[in-house]
């Protein structure tokens, strides 16, 4: 059992098999749960954006909470949706689920390596053979690949790795 500083003792939150549960709602504010974010200050930067593309719904929403607090993350659950979030604002980094329904990520990984250069690309993967890995990498021209599943900070850590390359390889056009 594990607790968060509860004085009456265990139940706050409790970890089961290796499975930590969260705060319940009481204990949680809900403006942290609204859709609505506080306008940035007009002396704050502009956040990086990154643009995360999965099929699995539970996968986006862990992904753009462990993201979200260092950048201004979209989400698609489609390479089709995510061709036209792509049209309407610039990000920095993707991160794309290798396997969807309706085409693969890595396919879309290729075109946007042709339309966006300097976008640096981050394929997710459950399983893949190597010489698949390898093919992906250098058609894709991808950043990094991750394998699930996925560690939080290694994924905030990669990200951050992939914003610096956008900028570095911005710069040096």
């Amino acid at each position: 059992m594990f607790a968060w500083g509860n004085p009456k003792g265990p139940g706050i939150a409790q970890s089961v098999r290796g499975f930590r549960f969260a705060k319940t709602l009481e204990e949680n504010s809900l403006a942290l749960m609204s859709d609505v974010q506080p306008a940035p200050s007009a002396s704050s930067p502009p956040r990086d954006s990154i643009l995360l593309v999965d099929d699995e719904r539970p996968i986006l929403d862990m992904f753009s909470l462990a993201l979200e607090p260092l950048f201004d993350v979209a989400t698609a659950t489609s390479a089709r949706e995510a061709e036209f979030v792509l049209r309407k604002k610039k990000f920095k980094v993707i991160i794309c689920d290798h396997l969807m329904p309706g085409g693969n990520g890595m396919g879309f990984l290729v075109r946007c390596r042709e339309e966006y250069p300097h976008m640096q690309r981050i394929m997710v993967t459950g399983y893949m053979k190597p010489e698949i890995l390898l093919r992906s990498v250098n058609e894709a021209a991808l950043y990094r690949y991750l394998l699930k599943p996925v560690q939080m900070a290694d994924l905030r850590r990669i990200a951050e790795d992939a914003v610096r390359a956008h900028d570095l390889a911005v710069t040096l056009r």
